[in-house]
Parts: structure tokens; sequence; C-alpha cells
């Protein structure tokens, strides 16, 4: 997807990916080794009454499914960060998440005329359609070459 493809109010919708128990656990093993993550019994005893995925876990999900979905063979080269994230829900062995991402914004910069800005909202649902998560993203695009 090039810059100038991409307009204000767009839509972008990810197929539900499944959240697999033994990648969520080894993802929480490395990065996020807390007990309601990585151990089945004192999860069962928390307030969440059983495993549930880091809330990162399901960032990098949500990050390849954009990828998948916009970010492939674009021009993007990076991203200066998000302004909010929220996980509304807890995500769980077994729930497929999916992704639907809305174009809020989309400029050139100020200072630097071969650079694009985009402000994105990244919200992500379950099975049941619960939403699980949301971010806004800034995506920043190489515009050299670009007509």
């Amino acid at each position: 997807m090039k810059f100038a493809d991409l307009k204000p109010g767009m839509v972008f919708n990810h197929d539900p990916v499944r959240v697999e128990e033994d990648a969520m656990m080894e993802f929480s093993r490395v990065y996020d080794p807390q007990p309601f993550h990585i151990d089945r019994d004192r999860a069962r005893e928390s307030c969440w009454g059983g495993l549930i995925a880091s809330g990162w876990y399901t960032c990098a999900l949500t990050m390849r499914m954009a990828v998948d979905c916009v970010l492939a063979d674009s021009d993007s080269f990076g991203s200066p960060g998000i302004e909010r994230l929220r996980w509304i829900e807890p995500v769980r062995a077994g729930d497929t998440i999916r992704l639907e991402a809305r174009i809020d914004t989309v400029r050139t910069s100020s200072k630097r005329s071969d650079l694009g800005i985009v402000r994105w909202t990244w919200r992500v649902f379950n099975q049941h359609d619960r939403e699980v998560m949301e971010l806004e993203a800034t995506t920043l695009f190489e515009l050299a070459g670009q007509s």
C-alpha cells in the first residue's frame, strides 16, 4: 500500500487469528513472566480465573495483522510511537482476535517533504465481537519517488 492510496476514513480488516496457548505462554515466559500469564494454577486462583495473554502478546499479534493487511510491501519505515493503548478485556487461549484499523488522518510533514504521516486507530475484537484492545498509532511513510 502506498501512502498516496491511504485516505482518512478508510478501514482495513484482518481475518481472525487464533490465540494458541503454547505460543501465548512461551511469549509470556520470555517477555512478561507474571503468574497469571504462565502458571495455570496461580492464574486460576487470580482475579482472572485462569490464564490470560500478556497485553504485549496481543500487541504483537495485532502488529502482525497490521503488517499483513496494510504495511507489507508499503513504503512505511517505522513509527514514532502510539498515543494511547488500552487493554479492555483479557485475551485467552482459544480466542480468535481480529483487527479493524481505521485511518484517522493523512498528511505530509511540514518539515520534510519526503515524509508522509498516517494516524490511525487499531481496534481488536474477539470471537464474540467484544473489543479487547485499542490503540492510536502514527506510521511514517517514505515519499521519495511517489507521484
